[in-house]
């Protein structure tokens, strides 16, 4: 199982190099406050000074610290060929630097705080891009940490004041992983309760299955006190053990004291204070505790790991596909593009698109539902006699027949009437057209392919030329429909097999009229009656002598109430025929020999039963010729827009692109790629061959190494 570690230490390179954390890796994260004792801890796992060193946070970035045991035939395969063999025993190297290798650890200290300084500045700010470092020894075991930036409460000279916030944030990121050890350190001076350690560990791990406490520090704990309840695990009981070590004084750093030496001193410490304790606590224990955690961790982690790195190499290659690969052959790529295009778009409208949408109807689907939902019972809709008045007929009927009294009803006022009526259905027609036109515009936004997507320019100019053919069609689309109206109103037939015959609408207004003739009340019998006998005693004299007789009853007199009446319900007046006497302003007062004015619009009154009749009729033929008509229009208008517009777009949709955009001088300024897909290309080529590199590293494991 020793092979587990460095199998992760490859991906974690692999994976580090593309700044990218998709895939979980198995690790050690440490986690402490500041002067914990986090950095003395690692300095001894790993046997020498490396670490930055000062007041204050110094851990400003997360550092991967991968200790890989190196023997002699170690040496020779890391030096490059034609270089010298590595004559130290002890060496470093940092993945941002390539193959650089430090023999110096003064060395690896600078370059850890210049890395530091160059990606979080000089102000004590924080960042969460990782330094990874590889420590080659012959003294250590195969191990792989994070060092992070310690907690703090208060933000110390030029940090920022969200700093606390800052640095929690980047511990929480790390320890969330699932896959990920929790090495929580905590000062033995200081209580274990109140460890911030321990309890952001518990936030994020509340079985405590991945978490490990190390206790620093035991040589500094008060006088009368010990450790042995909390190593023990009686005071906070963990998991995976608490492990107590003792760490190098600021005095010892200062006068460079050998970590071997302090290593010693640790195990005299323990034998001498806490000797039942002292083979389970110590730095070499530490070491070994977390070998051993580490190598079972990423045995149970490995097959889940495996399953997710072939399913993301999987969804990064469809990705890939669909970015396309870069032109060669700009002119047959310009060709392919509008060819597909024209494709998908005639496909969209026919219906046999390979991604048909299924939460809204679109392209044809929708077309076909214009015409015969969305137009079709608009025209349904519409009432023949809508906006046709009673008085409006009749007053049609009456400048029809012009100073005679028709017998019958005449056939203009029905043409003049029936064509205002067949004008409404224009404005609907026109209406579909613009709908349609809108459904072949939208269709455009369903046909940009990925591939046309790469293209911005090429995406621009091909919605142009669509919109512009389109265009083109609406003028001779509307004058197509305006036609099929105007044809409508340009001949009435009224021969035609399904419109009513006159004379049989007639005789069944006669019929239905009959019943009404013998309702009539006593009064409009006697009614008729007077009438009849003004009547005949009139007809006895002569026009000259009524008109003289009573011109003479007149001048000297008002007439009597009862005989206006009279002459008012006969319906005659004998006064009429006399004009009124010039210059009488008494006659003009009383109005005795003036005619009414004719009204500019009929007023309302009952109407005779002829007049109904013939308003009746009308309104019959009306109603059933404009039927015939509706029936013509909602027939003709789909097929005229289909011939016109969507017909003539899809037979030449493909002509038409490549006679506006296959132009040579055109070509490279179409198939420029846009910065953003480039850049996105890239960063997929990037995470696959990682994806794939990290899949041959994890195949490369056999099961023997698994147990």
């Amino acid at each position: 199982m020793e092979a587990l570690i460095p199998v992760i230490n490859k991906l974690q390179d692999v994976f580090n190099t593309i700044g990218s954390d998709v895939i979980q890796l198995p690790q050690i994260v440490v986690v402490g406050t500041q002067s914990s004792g986090k950095s003395s801890v690692l300095e001894n796992l790993v046997g020498r000074d490396f670490l930055p060193r000062g007041s204050g946070i110094v851990t400003r970035r997360p550092l991967i610290l991968q200790m890989i045991h190196a023997d002699s035939e170690d040496r020779k395969n890391a030096a490059g060929e034609g270089e010298e063999e590595i004559e130290a025993e002890e060496w470093g190297k940092f993945t941002h630097t390539k193959n650089k290798i430090y023999t110096d650890f003064e060395e690896i200290r600078k370059e850890i705080e210049n890395e530091t300084d160059r990606m979080a500045g000089t102000n004590k700010g924080i960042s969460s891009d990782a330094i990874t470092l590889r420590i080659f020894s012959n003294k250590v075991l195969n191990l792989t940490l994070v060092d992070l930036p310690g907690l703090t409460k208060v933000a110390v000279g030029d940090q920022p004041e969200d700093i606390e916030i800052q640095i929690r944030n980047l511990v929480l990121e790390q320890i969330r992983n699932p896959n990920s050890i929790i090495l929580a350190v905590t000062a033995a001076n200081t209580d274990m309760a109140t460890s911030e350690a321990l309890k952001l560990a518990k936030s994020v791990d509340p079985d405590g299955r991945r978490t490990l406490a190390v206790f620093t520090k035991l040589d500094l704990m008060d006088a009368g006190t010990d450790a042995v309840d909390i190593l023990c695990g009686r005071v906070i009981p963990v998991k995976l053990g608490i492990i107590g070590v003792v760490n190098r004084s600021q005095m010892d750093i200062n006068n460079k004291k050998v970590i071997t030496d302090a290593i010693k001193d640790e195990s005299q410490f323990l034998q001498r204070k806490y000797p039942a304790l002292a083979n389970r606590n110590g730095t070499p224990f530490l070491a070994k505790t977390l070998n051993r955690l580490l190598m079972h961790h990423i045995r149970d982690c490995l097959p889940d790991l495996k399953t997710r790195v072939n399913v993301m190499t999987s969804q990064f290659q469809q990705l890939l596909s669909s970015f396309g690969e870069p032109v060669d052959d700009k002119s047959q790529t310009l060709l392919q593009i509008i060819t597909k295009f024209a494709s998908d778009y005639c496909a969209t409208i026919e219906g046999t698109a390979k991604n048909i949408a299924t939460s809204e109807l679109c392209g044809g689907a929708r077309i076909c539902y214009i015409f015969h939902e969305t137009f079709g019972r608009t025209l349904d809709g519409i009432d023949p006699l809508g906006g046709l008045r009673t008085i409006d007929i009749l007053t049609a009927i009456r400048n029809a027949t012009g100073p005679r009294p028709a017998l019958f009803v005449p056939e203009v006022s029905f043409e003049l009437l029936v064509k205002r009526q067949i004008r409404r259905l224009e404005e609907p027609s026109i209406r579909c057209i613009e709908l349609v036109h809108e459904e072949m515009q939208r269709i455009i936004q369903h046909c940009g392919t990925q591939e046309l997507l790469r293209f911005p320019k090429l995406h621009e100019r091909v919605t142009e030329s669509v919109t512009h053919l389109l265009r083109t069609r609406l003028s001779p689309t509307n004058m197509m429909v305006e036609n099929i109206v105007e044809i409508e109103l340009a001949y009435i037939n009224t021969k035609h097999p399904d419109f009513a015959d006159a004379a049989h609408i007639n005789a069944m207004v006669t019929e239905e009229k009959k019943p009404n003739r013998h309702m009539v009340d006593s009064k409009e019998v006697s009614d008729k009656l007077n009438k009849m006998s003004l009547q005949n005693s009139n007809d006895n004299l002569s026009a000259k002598e009524s008109s003289w007789l009573t011109g003479i009853a007149l001048q000297g007199r008002k007439p009597h109430p009862s005989s206006t009446t009279q002459r008012s319900v006969s319906g005659e007046s004998l006064n009429t025929d006399t004009p009124p006497a010039t210059g009488s302003p008494k006659g003009e007062k009383q109005g005795i020999n003036l005619l009414p004015d004719v009204p500019e619009l009929p007023t309302s009154r009952k109407l005779s039963p002829r007049e109904q009749r013939d308003v009746d009729v009308i309104k019959r033929l009306i109603f059933s010729y404009f039927l015939i008509v509706r029936k013509n229009i909602q027939d003709s208008v789909p097929k005229a827009i289909m011939h016109f517009l969507v017909n003539h777009v899809r037979d030449n949709m493909q002509s038409y692109l490549v006679g506006r955009l296959y132009k040579q001088d055109e070509i490279n300024t179409l198939l420029n790629e846009s910065e953003h897909m480039a850049q996105r290309r890239k960063e997929a080529q990037e995470m696959l061959a990682a994806l794939q590199q990290a899949g041959q590293v994890i195949g490369e494991i056999r099961e023997i190494h698994l147990w």
